[in-house]
């Protein structure tokens, strides 16, 4: 914290892009074909809000937080700019995203230039506020919350201001502890607190007791750590496999870590609970594509719901950049003969084939290099299909699959190694694979069921005839590792289908199955590709949940993406190890064919590795307070919940504490006994606890059991979307042990 003041551009000052922004200028913002209107934007003195001039009555200051941008786009890359904007100023137009449901801000600039310099310095400012250790960012966000209670922008906290303040880090104290703070702090008696005192301010607040509690136990010289204290603890506390350099001692010439190093140490993203080993890339990707669980969306083209919600290439992009692996497109016919996307027979909007492929086309490989399945829900007549196959190959070109890998018939899948940056088509086919190779490859046009998952949504009520359409040999001739089949038995399966025909199972159908064959599901998945999706009667965009799913081998266990829920949490934390790269090896005994697994009976093999897993609940940091009660203190508890096999399944929760969203203490223990560790998957909810009403969600975090740490660990909170609460974290100690 500045010794000099309020200022918010602590560790960025000097840098030219910062400047540039600091600086601003003018740029056009585009809402529709007649509303581009030029408007003056710039960075505001915090660092961390862009402001634009408004010429609204109500609203003249316009602003957008930098922590909720997600991505800032060169070109006409979003649906607005490609509508309203001319081919020809391409290069002048960017598009800034955001991490919620804001809409995109879409805006060009005078010069190709100065789009550039936006652009540049735009990435370059959010990239170094994202890469603020965690004291920084603490220091940041003090910061922002003590310029918005310093009311009169004098530099200088009174006893009022620091009241607001207490009230706006989501604290409830009394009149007498707060003037007790202030006193301690106001050094020079004047009566207010600036400077060095509003640096003393936040050290008083930010103390960790319970950490330096931690420090003084292995501290055992002169109160100080020697570079052996701390191995004693990396071993013995965190068990951590460390070589015994002293790699994390600071104040190198007496060989000592301070409490300070012990805080930035306890506070580093590698000390966390996610073992840094699993953050990137580590599992064998050289097994067959049906050996990974493969993360997959449902109605990839929706933004909200399924029955009126608008559909989008944004979605699409969202989805890609969030590392799905398997996206869907469901194909109607649409006017002026081009194939069109939407939710059939609802009230859904249209997006064009075309515009989707190309938006897949460039995000497709930005956050994952392997392969991306896409899901074709095909109910277009033959003329559009032939479109649809020729801007599949000229949009997707080389990097689309469209005959197998190997110079002979395969008998089973190549590796997503083998697949990096590939495109595989999911769909009818009309012929077996085997005709490629043998040129018996004559058939033009023929009749094929139709696949249709919004047809399916009345079967309750009466079950639904099988339609044909006639499907294009064109179209028919991209697929080649994801032919759809409808599913019979396992035993026909076996006997009948080839390694490359799969089946799309609805969720009932599915967890029937898992719950009833669920060994025979498992050795199904060990030869095919399986995919599960969502009930038709979920037009809310709900979601099931998927473990139940990967616990018998499935892989494309498809999600409704756009809809934030425990359930996608969950996705997210299985696929967050593995270089957040959109597959995850499966367990060895989902892919042994001499495996009896069964999650339902666990009956004794490798799967059976017995465990205890012990976690302490200790504290929280810097919830954050809740936008619908926003004059209100949070009341938060923590729930600790184990998905896996049916025995593993279990949830604890802390009790509840009154009005402290700032430095909660819970100090409260817990045991869990797990039977599959491989499948078991851990997530940390915390809740705004209300007696009158449901509790409200504050923040998760969900990671596969075998990537936890043991020992003191934070963990980081994440919103309802997935996206990183900045400085707010949960404190525990865990251990996972043997069971005896």
């Amino acid at each position: 914290v500045s010794g000099s003041g309020l200022t918010g551009k602590i560790y960025i000052n000097g840098d030219e892009n910062l400047k540039f922004l600091l600086k601003g200028g003018e740029l056009v913002k585009i809402r529709s074909g007649s509303w581009q209107k030029t408007r003056f934007f710039k960075l505001q003195d915090d660092c961390k809000t862009l402001w634009h001039e408004s010429k609204k009555t109500l609203n003249k200051n316009q602003t957008y937080s930098i922590d909720n941008v997600e991505s800032v786009r060169m070109g006409r890359q979003s649906e607005g700019l490609n509508k309203y904007t001319d081919p020809s100023v391409e290069r002048r137009c960017f598009t800034i995203t955001f991490k919620n449901q804001q809409k995109n801000l879409d805006l060009m600039a005078a010069s190709e230039e100065n789009a550039k310099q936006w652009v540049n310095s735009l990435e370059k400012v959010i990239n170094k506020m994202q890469n603020l250790s965690h004291q920084q960012k603490t220091e940041h966000w003090f910061l922002a919350c003590i310029q918005k209670a310093d009311k009169n922008a004098d530099n200088m906290i009174s006893l009022k201001e620091l009241k607001h303040f207490l009230k706006q880090i989501n604290i409830e104290v009394d009149d007498t502890y707060a003037a007790d703070i202030f006193r301690k702090c106001d050094e020079s008696n004047s009566g207010t607190l600036e400077g060095p005192e509003i640096k003393k301010f936040y050290e008083l607040l930010t103390k960790r007791e319970e950490i330096y509690v931690i420090y003084g136990t292995y501290a055992k010289t002169e109160g100080q750590m020697t570079a052996n204290d701390l191995l004693n603890f990396l071993l013995n506390e965190q068990r951590e496999k460390v070589d015994g350099t002293g790699r994390y001692t600071h104040d190198i010439e007496k060989n000592l870590m301070t409490k300070d190093g012990f805080l930035m140490y306890m506070t580093h993203e590698d000390s966390s609970i996610f073992n840094p080993a699993h953050k990137n890339m580590y599992q064998d990707m050289t097994q067959p594509l049906n050996h990974y669980y493969i993360s997959s969306s449902h109605n990839t083209y929706l933004m909200e719901d399924q029955l009126k919600g608008p559909s989008s290439t944004e979605a699409y992009i969202k989805a890609l950049m969030k590392s799905c692996r398997c996206v869907e497109l469901d194909c109607w016919d649409g006017p002026n003969g081009e194939p069109i996307i939407y939710h059939g027979y609802t009230l859904t909007s249209k997006i064009l084939f075309r515009d989707v492929i190309q938006a897949i086309k460039t995000y497709a490989f930005k956050t994952s290099p392997y392969p991306v399945i896409l899901s074709l829900e095909n109910h277009c007549t033959v003329d559009q299909q032939k479109l649809m196959a020729h801007y599949m190959i000229s949009i997707l070109g080389d990097a689309l699959v469209t005959k197998p890998l190997s110079r002979t018939m395969p008998t089973t899948f190549p590796s997503p190694e083998e697949l990096k940056g590939r495109f595989l088509i999911k769909g009818k086919r009309l012929n077996k694979l085997d005709d490629v190779f043998t040129n018996n490859n004559t058939i033009v046009q023929d009749a094929v069921s139709e696949e249709d998952e919004a047809a399916e949504e009345n079967e309750q009520k009466s079950k639904p005839k099988k339609t044909k359409i006639k499907l294009a040999k064109e179209l028919s001739d991209l697929v080649i590792y994801c032919k759809s089949v409808h599913f019979n038995s396992f035993q026909h399966a076996k006997d009948q289908q080839a390694f490359y025909e799969m089946s799309s199972f609805k969720e009932s159908k599915a967890f029937n199955l898992a719950e009833t064959s669920a060994t025979a599901f498992m050795h199904h998945n060990m030869d095919k590709l399986s995919r599960i999706y969502p009930a038709g009667s979920r037009t809310d965009s709900s979601n099931y949940n998927p473990v139940p799913m990967w616990n018998v081998g499935c892989q494309i266990v498809a999600l409704n993406f756009q809809t934030p829920c425990k359930e996608m949490y969950l996705n997210q934390g299985r696929f967050l190890p593995n270089g957040f790269c959109g597959y995850i090896l499966k367990p060895e005994f989902q892919r042994n064919l001499s495996s009896q697994f069964n999650p339902n009976t666990l009956t004794k093999g490798p799967w059976l590795k017995k465990k205890n897993f012990h976690v302490m609940v200790i504290s929280a940091q810097q919830l954050p307070k809740l936008k619908d009660k926003a004059k209100s203190i949070v009341d938060p508890f923590v729930k600790v919940e184990i998905h896996g096999v049916p025995a593993d399944n279990a949830k604890k929760q802390t009790h509840h504490i009154d009005n402290n969203g700032f430095n909660p203490m819970w100090n409260e223990r817990f045991s869990f006994d797990i039977h599959v560790p491989d499948l078991a998957m851990v997530q940390f909810v915390v809740e705004d606890y209300d007696s009158t009403s449901l509790n409200d969600f504050i923040g998760q975090y969900s990671l596969p059991l075998s990537s936890v740490q043991n020992g003191y660990r934070h963990i980081p909170l994440l919103t309802k979307r997935g996206d990183i609460i900045s400085s707010a974290k949960v404190f525990v100690h865990l251990i996972l042990l043997d069971a005896k």
